[in-house]
């Protein structure tokens, strides 16, 4: 099982944002689509950085409430881990419980197309488990 079989069931449309936009702006847009973290990009191609409300929250706790106005490029990661459509779900729910992400952007040939969440990861995984419960029922049943 691998992100393409995640990425072809719920599409691969990718919500981002260019990073001149307010980080205020952008707590709107994650609020509006119901969304837990942006990609930032000027082209919707390459990745520039990647914002989650996560981001957002720790800043403002630590810095106050003035970020809210600055451009979210002055806060976002920029060392975005990114995975392939070819890479392994398990192994890649390893991967953001290590690192602590909950978002992955999907690239191929340095273009950004698609973006999964652990949600989606595990929502994924719990699905195979339950096709390969099912289908060892029916094969103790009819043996």
């Amino acid at each position: 099982m691998n992100v393409d079989s995640i990425l072809r069931s719920k599409g691969n449309a990718v919500e981002y944002v260019a990073p001149d936009l307010s980080v205020y702006d952008v707590c709107s847009r994650l609020y509006e689509i119901g969304v837990g973290a942006l990609v930032i990009s000027r082209d919707g191609q390459r990745i520039d950085g990647i914002v989650s409300e996560r981001d957002v929250i720790r800043l403002i706790a630590r810095s106050g409430a003035d970020v809210l106005d600055r451009p979210v490029s002055d806060i976002m990661v920029r060392d975005v881990v990114t995975c392939t459509r070819g890479d392994d779900v398990v192994a890649l729910m390893e991967v953001m419980t290590d690192r602590r992400i909950r978002h992955l952007p999907v690239v191929e040939d340095g273009a950004l197309v698609g973006i999964v969440s652990i949600g989606d990861l595990v929502k994924r995984r719990i699905r195979e488990s339950e096709q390969e419960a099912t289908a060892l029922r029916e094969y103790i049943a009819t043996g």
